[in-house]
């Protein structure tokens, strides 16, 4: 199951965002809507389907432990993670903790990319889109893993 688009969302007065109709039907039909949302290393967060997410443990404890980077990651992705399943009409609640690491108050924006969502604060989008917009076809190829990468 891959995951693309993106998403102009609202947050309610209760902190809960409405998942689109279009990604609803995949999050049931792919894993009965079960989905973990969590922090990234960054100001937003990480919508992840449930059976991703524990895979996303399982290689997480792997790592070595008592690392300061290990320690960094556990308590990133796991201290905000919360487990939830899609409500009647596709919301998900986000928690206090993850609204302020995300800076969520009113407006969202969701990305799919790939096996997981983003979900970023509006305007935070909005200047990454501009920064994402700057990487040219050359800057690609300076980067030997990324020289081959056709679009």
């Amino acid at each position: 199951m891959r995951f693309y688009g993106t998403f102009f969302l609202t947050l309610d007065a209760k902190g809960r965002i409405a998942i689109p109709a279009s990604e609803r039907t995949k999050l049931s039909d792919f894993c009965g809507s079960r989905i973990v949302v969590t922090a990234d290393l960054g100001e937003r967060l990480l919508v992840y389907p449930e059976p991703f997410f524990d895979e996303l443990v399982d290689r997480l404890n792997q790592l070595p432990g008592l690392k300061p980077t290990t320690e960094a990651l556990q308590r990133t992705l796991l201290g905000y993670a919360s487990h939830s399943k899609l409500d009647a009409q596709g919301r998900v609640l986000l928690t206090p903790a993850q609204r302020a690491r995300g800076g969520l108050e009113k407006e969202a924006v969701l990305i799919g990319i790939g096996n997981r969502y983003q979900l970023w604060r509006k305007d935070a989008w909005q200047e990454q889109a501009v920064v994402d917009q700057q990487v040219t076809k050359a800057a690609l190829a300076s980067e030997p893993e990324l020289a081959d990468f056709r679009f």
